[in-house]
């Protein structure tokens, strides 16, 4: 297996330097990954250092929380593809799901489904903060509104992604979402039990180390 064919090289804290960046993307294109995931406010620079390579660039919108207006992640994601984004990494809004007001979930992720075009999205679901039963119809309401991924964690919640959760998310999806499987996947022999519980792709921060791992 070509780990790194799955690997999105990921840096999102909020202190992250420019010089941080043009050593995520160094490494992206020497290990030859699959994307980098940046801030919205780094993509510009990530598409300068990576125009001649075949690293994708993913940003993050409506990040962490999720809770901003539909109207600010639609700006969010399309200034983010304006910069050359190639994917885009959405929070689902945490909040509405428990509030179990669907319609108003399934209707923001369809607007941005619609804004967005052909550009992939992956729907962050955040899976510390619902239960069994909420994952489930967050699952539902992003196979109704098409989106291309689900995702499992931000990182920067209580608790990151479970095989647990993916197994859950792969029962409901099948083959209708892809899963990329995100938050503490910190080696390689985690990550390949992520990719065999159903997980396309996965994000990490880790990723050299990973390489280092496959080839000791």
């Amino acid at each position: 297996m070509d780990i790194n064919t799955y690997i999105e090289h990921t840096l999102l804290k909020p202190n992250t330097t420019e010089r941080q960046i043009i050593d995520l993307c160094n490494d992206a294109k020497k290990n030859q990954f699959y994307a980098v995931c940046v801030n919205g406010c780094y993509v510009a620079l990530a598409k300068q250092l990576l125009s001649d390579s075949e690293v994708k660039i993913v940003s993050v919108i409506g990040f962490p929380l999720g809770a901003m207006s539909t109207e600010a992640k639609v700006f969010e994601a399309k200034n983010a593809v304006k910069n050359g984004a190639d994917e885009i990494d959405m929070v689902i809004n945490i909040g509405l799901i428990r509030s179990q007001n669907y319609v108003t979930v399934f209707k923001e992720l369809s607007d941005i489904k619609t804004a967005l075009g052909t550009i992939p999205i992956k729907v962050i679901l955040e899976i510390s903060e619902l239960s069994k039963n909420e994952i489930v119809k967050a699952c539902e309401i992003c196979i109704d509104a098409k989106v291309d991924f689900i995702k499992t964690s931000t990182g920067f919640s209580k608790s990151g992604a479970t095989l647990t959760a993916v197994k859950i998310i792969k029962k409901i999806v099948k083959d209708k979402a892809k899963i990329k499987a995100s938050g503490g996947i910190k080696d390689l022999e985690t990550a390949l039990k992520y990719i065999d519980a159903g997980a396309d792709r996965i994000g990490t921060s880790s990723g050299v180390a990973m390489m280092v791992d496959k080839t000791s």
